[in-house]
C-alpha cells in the first residue's frame, strides 16, 4: 500500500464522518489533523508501510513517541480516540484482523503538586485578624483558633470540624476527635477510621484558650451533641467543613491574598514546612495520617522545587545568558 493509498483511506474516512455522521467542519478538521499524525508515524516505519499492518505494539510505540515530544496526556488520549474510530471504519473496508488501538491508553495525567504557602505568608494568614471585623468578637476569636490549629497540626478540614472540647462518650455521641490543652495535643480520626495524635503549637493553644470563654457563652442547653463541639457557629451549633472553607477564604481576601486559600492549603503548607525543617518523611507521614509513604513523598517534590528555584537564582552556571 503506497502513501497515496493511505491518503485515500484517510480521505474516505473523513468523508464518511461528514456524510454519515454529519460532523461539523471544525470537528472533521481536528480528526484530519490527528489522522495525518497517524499517517506520518506509520510512514516513518517504511516508505510503503500499510495501515492494515499496524499492530497494537506500533500504536503503543506511537503514543510513547508523542509523550516523549512533550504532548500532554489529554491530547494523546484524543488522538488515540480518533485513531480507534478510523481503524474501526478500516475494518469494514478491508480484512483488518483487529483494531490495534484497542487496549492502548494514554499516559496517566501527572498529579498536580499541592500548593503550599511560604512560611511567612502562612503565619501572616493565621496570626492576623480580619481588618474588616472586630478582633474581639466571638466569631473572630473562633476563626483565629481554627486557622491556627489547621496550620499548627496539619488537620483535614473534616477533622477540624469534628473536634470536641474533650473526649466524651454518651448514648447519642462519641467523640471522633478532641483536644487536650494540658498535653498540647489533638487526637483525630482520619481516613479509614485511623486515629492519630498530633502536637499543637503554643500560638494555637493560646488562640483556643482565648476562644473558649466565647464558646461557653454561645452554648445552649438544648444543643445535644453540638454541646461537645470545640468550634461553633453564631447559633451555637458545630461548624461544618463548608463553613470553615468559606470563613478561611473570606479571611484571606480581607488580608489582600489574591490566591484561592482553602483549608487544604494550610495542611499542605504544614507538611511542606515540616519536611523542609526536619527532613523526616516518616514523621511527616505520621503527622498527616497518610496510610502510605507514597502519599507523603509528593512533598519532597515541593521541597525540591523550592531548592531548584534557589539554585536557578543563585548558581552562576544556572543563569541563562540573555545578552550576546
Amino acid at each position: 500500500m503506497s502513501a497515496d493509498a493511505n491518503q485515500a483511506y484517510l480521505s474516505g474516512y473523513l468523508d464518511s464522518l461528514a456524510g454519515q455522521r454529519q460532523l461539523s467542519a471544525h470537528t472533521i478538521s481536528n480528526y484530519g489533523r490527528d489522522l495525518r499524525e497517524l499517517a506520518s508515524l506509520t510512514q516513518a516505519l517504511g516508505n510503503n508501510w500499510q495501515f492494515a499492518a499496524v499492530t497494537h505494539f506500533h500504536i503503543r510505540k506511537f503514543a510513547a513517541q508523542l509523550h516523549s515530544r512533550g504532548l500532554n496526556p489529554s491530547s494523546i488520549a484524543r488522538k488515540l480516540s480518533a485513531w480507534r474510530g478510523f481503524f474501526e471504519w478500516l475494518a469494514e473496508q478491508t480484512t483488518l484482523a483487529s483494531n490495534p488501538v484497542e487496549g492502548v491508553k494514554a499516559p496517566k495525567r501527572a498529579k498536580p503538586l499541592p500548593k503550599a504557602m511560604a512560611a511567612d505568608d502562612a503565619i501572616h494568614l493565621v496570626a492576623s485578624g480580619n481588618p474588616l471585623a472586630d478582633a474581639g468578637s466571638s466569631m473572630a476569636l473562633c476563626n483565629q483558633a481554627m486557622f491556627e490549629l489547621l496550620y499548627s497540626s496539619g488537620l483535614r478540614v473534616s477533622e477540624l470540624a469534628g473536634l470536641d472540647l474533650r473526649y466524651s462518650r454518651q448514648a447519642d455521641h462519641e467523640s471522633a476527635g478532641w483536644i487536650d490543652l494540658d498535653a498540647a495535643e489533638v487526637t483525630v480520626t482520619g481516613k479509614g477510621g485511623k486515629k492519630r495524635s498530633v502536637p499543637v503549637g503554643k500560638p494555637a493553644i493560646q488562640a483556643i484558650a482565648a476562644w473558649l470563654p466565647q464558646r461557653a457563652a454561645l452554648l445552649k442547653s438544648d444543643q445535644g451533641e453540638h454541646a461537645a463541639a470545640l468550634f461553633l457557629t453564631e447559633r451555637g451549633t458545630r461548624v461544618s467543613p463548608r463553613v470553615i472553607q468559606l470563613r478561611l477564604k473570606h479571611h484571606a481576601q480581607s488580608l489582600g491574598i489574591a490566591s484561592n486559600v482553602h483549608p487544604h492549603v494550610l495542611r499542605h503548607s504544614f507538611a511542606s514546612h515540616m519536611l523542609q525543617g526536619s527532613g523526616d518523611l516518616r514523621a511527616v507521614q505520621e503527622l498527616l495520617g497518610h496510610a502510605s509513604i507514597a502519599a507523603t513523598q509528593v512533598y519532597t517534590s515541593l521541597d525540591f522545587q523550592r531548592l531548584a528555584q534557589v539554585y536557578d537564582a543563585a548558581h552562576p552556571r544556572a543563569k541563562k545568558i540573555t545578552d550576546k
